[in-house]
């Protein structure tokens, strides 16, 4: 195999639609774009939900009730075969799950499910276990920490931070 022999896969590349050049190629005159007006403008785009001037439909219905997805806790989820990379004996956190890659994002905290088998002696610490998962560690000699609650240690310097202020 050479360089100048490789070739793409079929259908990786696509032809480009060539918009504009003469009525019997299908995209003339309009290209696509339909009639004139608004949406037939270059740059024009119309938000979604937008009715023309015409009360949008989100707003004509009523709001009613609550939805608490805005305040909802939103774990990471670490599953019980995935602990068994670690040394026996080790003492996992969020650190050490982070630095091996088995927790990304920014999330609310950590949650151990279990999914799998543990074969390590392993000290976990996390915000979350589900019961089987505890269960699992703690049969494999392992233990299970409750991680403190970062959202109340934040309130709390919040909260010592303006009593500091106000004593000044």
């Amino acid at each position: 195999m050479q360089l100048h022999s490789l070739k793409s896969r079929s259908g990786a590349r696509h032809r480009i639609k060539r918009l504009g050049r003469g009525e019997s190629s299908g995209w003339g005159k309009t290209s696509g774009r339909g009639g004139k007006g608004q949406t037939a403008r270059s740059g024009s785009s119309i938000r979604p939900g937008f009715e023309g001037g015409q009360m949008p439909l989100f707003r004509r219905l009523p709001k009613r009730g609550f939805n608490n997805a805005r305040f909802a806790i939103i774990y990471s989820v670490v599953n019980l075969c995935d602990l068994n990379r670690f040394d026996d004996g080790a003492r996992v956190d969020e650190t050490l799950l982070r630095a091996h890659g088995l927790v990304r994002g920014n999330k609310d905290g950590v949650k151990i499910l279990a999914t799998g088998e543990l074969t390590k002696k392993l000290t976990v610490v996390a915000d979350k276990f589900s019961a089987t998962a505890q269960q699992k560690i703690e049969a494999a000699g392992g233990v299970c920490e409750v991680a403190p609650d970062k959202r109340k240690e934040s309130k709390a310097k919040a909260c010592c931070s303006i009593d500091s202020c106000e004593n000044q």
